[in-house]
């Protein structure tokens, strides 16, 4: 009887790679500790029939191709995956765009209706925060979501800086508003030091 154990633990190995993800990052989609993938990467063990179907449909590969030793791979799969990968950043990028456009009208149309007006450039001001919204929403999505923490760390410093210069606009110096940062940042450090792994 064929030995599953390195057919699996090839597959498994190779998929990973060819979608450029460590070890640790395929760990944390799955819920186990990256010592249980080293283990199946090595051939100790094999994961239960649910995690391989779990693995099966993150690769977009069949069950039977994690259990094959041998695989044809159509040139055009691989090409496809790349394509994905590229659209998935356009679409990223023009979706931050977007969001310049609109404080760019925003700021058109008040600067044209209220001549007068003071901080409405503002408007640049709160595209950043927003931008780093959208981006954390779409990288969640589809890119590797441990750049979270760093991009939640920059909506977080943004969004205080865009209240400083809010108040500023109305004559308020409050220079404090920075001290919620430190608090934060530790916080968004010590959630992104969390594993929430299963030893298995």
């Amino acid at each position: 009887m064929t030995d599953l154990k390195p057919i699996i633990a090839k597959n498994i190995s190779q998929l990973r790679q060819s979608h450029n993800i460590t070890q640790l990052e395929l760990a944390e989609k799955l819920n186990y500790s990256d010592k249980a993938i080293s283990k199946w990467e090595r051939a100790e063990s094999i994961p239960d029939i649910t995690v391989l179907k779990e693995i099966a449909d993150m690769f977009g590969v069949t069950l039977d191709y994690l259990v094959q030793a041998e695989h044809k791979v159509a040139p055009s799969q691989t090409i496809s995956k790349e394509r994905k990968i590229k659209n998935r950043a356009f679409i990223t990028s023009m979706s931050i765009l977007l969001v310049w456009l609109v404080m760019t009208f925003a700021f058109v149309v008040i600067d044209m209706a209220v001549p007068e007006a003071h901080g409405h450039w503002l408007c640049f001001v709160y595209a950043v925060p927003c931008s780093m919204i959208v981006w954390l929403v779409l990288n969640s999505t589809w890119f590797n979501s441990r750049r979270n923490f760093l991009i939640i760390s920059f909506l977080m410093w943004s969004v205080l800086i865009s209240a400083f210069l809010t108040m500023l606009v109305q004559g308020l110096h409050n220079w404090q508003v920075f001290i919620l940062g430190i608090p934060g940042q530790l916080i968004i450090f010590m959630w992104s030091r969390l594993r929430y792994k299963t030893n298995k």
